[in-house]
């Protein structure tokens, strides 16, 4: 019955989809029978599992279509409209900013539903060949920023440049470009951590935003750390090849390489699934899902979709069997309920 009552939405769901495309001003120049998500490439491989058992439990549905092109880039294609030219879903490893929400709403993507999905770690990785390193977030941010506190060009060569502590081989890092979600955590989790440690900073925070952010988040760019694109598996190979060096990606991605990857530790803490799913991890991060309200009737199987994420993202679930770590208790609660109700976000709570 499912499945008939699937099919059958199907003819009228493409018309309302190129109506409400027509709506919004741009015009949707077509209809789609098929699921689109864009965004983060830390959600990706959670996002197209779902979309196989969406499926497997939906046969004669057409397969989901699941693009990795990070969060930023995802958020800049999910809010320029609504209808058929434009993705349903956009998959984000960090939380729509304001500046997004607010480009969304002038283009006409009024009504967007926020899900939290699971929790993600940041995590700091080096090959099983490598120095074991032992990290915190003020180490990281000297190591990486552009301008440290603002005191001039970043010189330090080495770990041991940077802390006496550490080994005297080259500062090498590979991680994820500026329009990743993961980059954005990098930032906010460590880099703003790290520089903190000097008071100075919290005091040029309340003074001058923008002067604070570029001083805290902005990464140096003389080769130390390495832009390796959206698809993390680069990241591993390259650490594979290179013992020495450090690599920033999603936790799952350390999870599933633990055979030739060694954690590298964070204030002492190491990155496991306890540890970022109660929080303790500096770097824990929860992964999101944003859909547009107004394609849920338009687009055929988008509620059955969003309610196999629901099905299985428990602690037991099929999502934590590829490496996701699973929200608490009473997130998951919450997201259900906005699964069911449709419950739209609010812009004001966005920073």
């Amino acid at each position: 019955m499912k499945k008939i009552a699937l099919l059958a939405m199907t003819a009228a769901s493409v018309f309302s989809l190129a109506a409400c495309g027509d709506q919004s001003g741009g015009g949707a120049g077509g209809t789609r029978d098929q699921i689109r998500a864009v965004g983060s490439s830390t959600v990706y491989p959670f996002a197209t599992a779902i979309a196989e058992m969406f499926v497997q439990g939906n046969p004669g549905m057409k397969s989901p279509i699941i693009e990795s092109t990070g969060t930023g880039g995802g958020m800049k294609l999910f809010c320029a409209g609504v209808g058929a030219q434009h993705p349903d879903i956009e998959d984000a490893s960090r939380r729509m900013k304001k500046s997004e929400f607010d480009q969304c709403q002038a283009n006409g993507v009024k009504d967007i539903i926020e899900i939290q999905v699971g929790v993600d770690g940041l995590a700091f990785a080096e090959s099983k060949k490598g120095p074991g390193l032992k990290l915190t977030p003020k180490i990281v941010y000297e190591a990486l920023a552009a301008n440290p506190y603002g005191k001039g060009p970043n010189k330090a060569q080495t770990w041991k440049d940077v802390d006496p502590s550490l080994p005297a081989i080259p500062i090498s890092v590979f991680g994820p470009p500026s329009t990743s979600g993961t980059r954005d955590s990098l930032a906010e989790l460590i880099l703003e951590n790290g520089c903190q440690t000097d008071e100075s900073m919290k005091a040029l925070k309340e003074k001058n935003e923008d002067e604070y952010k570029a001083t805290c988040t902005r990464i140096r760019e003389d080769g130390k750390y390495v832009d390796s694109g959206e698809n993390d598996n680069l990241i591993v190979q390259k650490l594979g090849a290179n013992p020495n060096a450090v690599g920033v990606f999603g936790f799952s991605f350390l999870e599933e390489n633990k055979d030739t990857l060694q954690d590298v530790p964070i204030n002492g803490i190491q990155a496991t699934y306890e540890t970022v799913s109660t929080g303790q991890y500096p770097g824990a991060r929860p992964l999101y899902i944003y859909v547009k309200k107004a394609h849920m009737t338009a687009v055929p199987g988008l509620q059955a979709y969003l309610d196999t994420f629901a099905a299985n993202w428990g602690p037991d679930g099929a999502l934590t069997k590829r490496g996701m770590v699973a929200s608490p208790d009473e997130v998951r609660k919450a997201s259900g309920e906005t699964i069911k109700s449709l419950t739209v976000l609010d812009g004001s709570v966005l920073k």
